[in-house]
């Protein structure tokens, strides 16, 4: 016959001898964790520098075929022909082509129109851009047009060349001087490659013009 004490006495074995396991499990994983997280912890923190590193690395490769993708050209020009034939040069004292458009960025800009015809038209300014795709050059600022024919200068802060036709037109103002006097407008437009000017005005800004006096010799 069993006692109840022996039974409460076995009882309280049990539970010390359950407490005394868990205790155990629960410092075994105590002392795993111990030596995991530190190495957990590096490599996360080895994974995040590879990272920024691996990202430096390939931006700067990037950077890199980028710049070298990007045609340069010194001292040279571009040589074509309108519609109808005639001869254009548009020379430059430096030429970029930007990798992504096609397109050329021009330093120090000078076009010739009308080559081996009367009359030559020529445009300089400070920069422009050569779209080759477009067959525009539009130059600016600081654009100075000369017609060697009569001896007109026109001066604009932008001229567009349309390469396909020989038209030159501008929208920003232009001022011209000349033999015969002077004019001031809003736009323009050139024709037939400097054959023939045409001005016009908007608003306040009316075609003014002044012709010089006729000049008798002797």
């Amino acid at each position: 016959m069993t006692e109840p004490g022996d039974n409460r006495d076995r009882a309280d074995e049990a539970r010390v001898a359950a407490t005394a396991k868990q205790f155990r499990e629960r410092s075994r994983r105590v002392r795993l964790l111990r030596r995991v997280l530190p190495v957990v912890i590096i490599v996360l923190a080895g994974g995040t520098v590879s990272w920024i590193v691996l990202r430096s690395v390939m931006s700067d490769v990037e950077r890199r075929a980028g710049v070298s993708q990007q045609i340069s050209l010194e001292n040279s020009r571009f040589v074509g022909q309108d519609a109808e034939g005639r001869s254009f040069v548009i020379g430059f004292k430096r030429a970029v082509r930007n990798s992504e458009t096609g397109r050329y960025r021009l330093i120090g800009p000078a076009l010739r129109l009308n080559l081996g015809g009367a009359k030559v038209t020529e445009l300089t300014a400070d920069a422009g851009e050569y779209n080759e795709i477009a067959r525009t050059v539009t130059i600016g600022p600081n654009v100075r047009i000369s017609d060697g024919g009569s001896g007109f200068i026109l001066v604009t802060p932008e001229a567009v060349v349309d390469t396909s036709t020989g038209i030159v037109t501008g929208s920003r103002g232009v001022q011209g001087t000349g033999p015969l006097g002077t004019i001031s407008a809003s736009s323009y437009a050139i024709y037939e490659q400097g054959q023939r000017v045409v001005f016009s005005g908007s608003g306040d800004n009316k075609v003014r013009g002044t012709i010089n006096p006729a000049r008798s010799d002797g």
